[in-house]
């Protein structure tokens, strides 16, 4: 089959690799659709990651597609089910997994390689995080695993209806931040990069949006905006450090500070103790997903009721994978659906 490869910093190559057969418990789809992801850029940027893939490895983690063959032991799936597998499933009884703090599981079973035409699913995935893919497209099905991955972040915010919202970034990942608070009832402010990006937030419903190129102290406005206090909850979306304190700078006395957007191996922030103390703030990262969450993301994008589809920037075959990720970080695209057919 075909497949993308990681080797290293911005090192993707198109190779021609053995079909993967399914040892017991495992199955093997036939990739419809593979959508690239914020992470997949950081990953082909970077040349690897610390937690989920080493170069040289297979390449993606976000796709769904069609069940060609099932392994040993293999009883609630058969050939030809259409189904979206999450990247990763936790152990199951580790101290993190007995008390239901899945994301933290130190024996994640990590699956990369969606950027190919066929994909083998780990027996721990298809028993913990293999999904029938509903009425849906299988492209809006990819989506789910950075869903999942909001869904959990907003879940660890502390978010009320009502509430305002400072979310910084505009990536697809910031995206769907907005458009799930603003579902539950929040009222959110965007700050963003890039103007078409800002435009699907306003889409999506967010109260107001702001060309961070034209602002020239997020801080004070958004105290501006919020009756001299800042924001009740802040969601930074962006990785980048400078918008980790940028983030807290923006939250009022209680608010609670998510710090969502992963930075760098080895960065630090400075934090001011003062206001860390007597603001009572609230300030957390959280990282990856659940299977819970897995299943309510697969379960809302089939809703309707929000258009993901608003997120997908083209539809590409996979020979013109490195040009994606060239265009992603020159932030011409948000997200592209690869279609390896």
């Amino acid at each position: 089959m075909l497949a993308a490869l990681l080797y290293g910093q911005e090192d993707l190559r198109l190779e021609q690799v053995s079909d993967p057969l399914p040892d017991a418990g495992e199955v093997v789809i036939k990739v419809h659709a593979a959508t690239t992801c914020g992470t997949d850029l950081k990953v082909w940027r970077n040349g690897g990651h610390a937690k989920m893939l080493k170069p040289p490895t297979l390449f993606g983690h976000e796709a769904a597609g069609e069940i060609v063959a099932v392994g040993a032991g293999v009883t609630k799936w058969k050939v030809g089910d259409a189904v979206v597998a999450n990247n990763s499933a936790p152990c199951g009884h580790c101290f993190f997994c007995l008390r239901r703090e899945y994301s933290l599981c130190p024996n994640l079973t990590w699956n990369n390689g969606t950027f190919a035409q066929y994909l083998k699913i780990p027996a721990k995935i298809v028993q913990h995080n293999l999904l029938l893919i509903p009425d849906i497209a299988y492209e809006l099905a990819a989506m789910t695993e950075p869903l999942a991955c909001v869904l959990h972040g907003i879940a660890r915010s502390n978010v009320k209806p009502g509430d305002r919202v400072v979310l910084l970034g505009d990536g697809a990942i910031g995206l769907m931040f907005v458009a799930k608070l603003v579902l539950d009832g929040s009222q959110v402010l965007v700050f963003g990069g890039n103007d078409k990006r800002l435009e699907i937030a306003t889409k999506l419903g967010a109260a107001q949006t702001f060309n961070y190129h034209q602002v020239q102290d997020i801080p004070s406005l958004v105290k501006e905006l919020t009756d001299g206090y800042g924001a009740d909850i802040v969601i930074e979306a962006t990785g980048d450090k400078s918008v980790w304190e940028t983030a807290i700078a923006c939250a009022r006395p209680g608010a609670t500070v998510n710090l969502f957007g992963g930075c760098p191996k080895n960065t630090n922030i400075s934090v001011s103790t003062e206001q860390l103390h007597y603001s009572e703030l609230t300030i957390k990262g959280v990282f990856h997903n659940t299977p819970y969450f897995v299943r309510e993301a697969l379960s809302l994008i089939a809703s309707r009721k929000i258009m993901f589809e608003w997120l997908i920037s083209e539809r590409r075959p996979l020979k013109d994978l490195e040009q994606v990720f060239v265009d992603m970080r020159e932030r011409k695209v948000i997200k592209v659906a690869i279609q390896p057919d």
